[in-house]
């Protein structure tokens, strides 16, 4: 069974011809839309359907696609709201030390003593780096993903180690 991640959300329709507007997941787009074919579609009435891609652009207001088969404003308002998923095979292979959200979230935090701080709930940007937040009932934790603080992840037993810094 192929396992998907989640690229986008489609928000609204754009011009008149079936093309909409995305909200993407993506930090870098340029990385993964060429390589993209086609995506799945998730949604109300819509169970990984897949849609061709005709186009696609990045621009400053978001990423915008032509679906093969959506040809106009209705059948683009139809798609408003569905989830934009593709292959985990399509994804680039990343840098030594470079991760893909979708790989921490879930993992355990434990600080260099061992101690568990929680599983990574979820990743935001900050612009400088990304902040994990890091649950463990309802105790929250914001974790600069830095290196002073995050100083081992461990993809095969899903342990990100921390350094606690004072304040954290």
């Amino acid at each position: 069974m192929t396992e998907f991640f989640e690229i986008g959300e489609i928000v609204k329709v754009h011009g008149c011809r079936g093309g909409v507007k995305v909200r993407s997941y993506l930090t870098d787009p340029g990385s993964l839309l060429p390589r993209l074919e086609a995506v799945y579609l998730d949604g109300p009435g819509r169970e990984r359907e897949r849609f061709p891609i005709r186009r696609s652009r990045w621009g400053k207001s978001g990423l915008f696609l032509e679906l093969a088969g959506v040809d106009n404003l209705s059948d683009a308002g139809s798609l408003v709201g569905c989830r934009i998923l593709s292959p985990m095979g399509d994804l680039p292979p990343l840098p030594e030390g470079e991760y893909y959200w979708h790989e921490l979230i879930g993992m355990e935090a434990r600080t260099e003593e061992g101690a568990s701080l929680g599983r990574i709930a979820e990743i935001f940007p900050t612009g400088g780096h990304d902040v994990y937040v890091c649950r463990s009932g309802s105790e929250e934790r914001l974790l600069p993903a830095i290196e002073e603080v995050i100083r081992n992840v461990d993809r095969t037993n899903r342990v990100i180690t921390v350094r606690l810094l004072t304040g954290l």
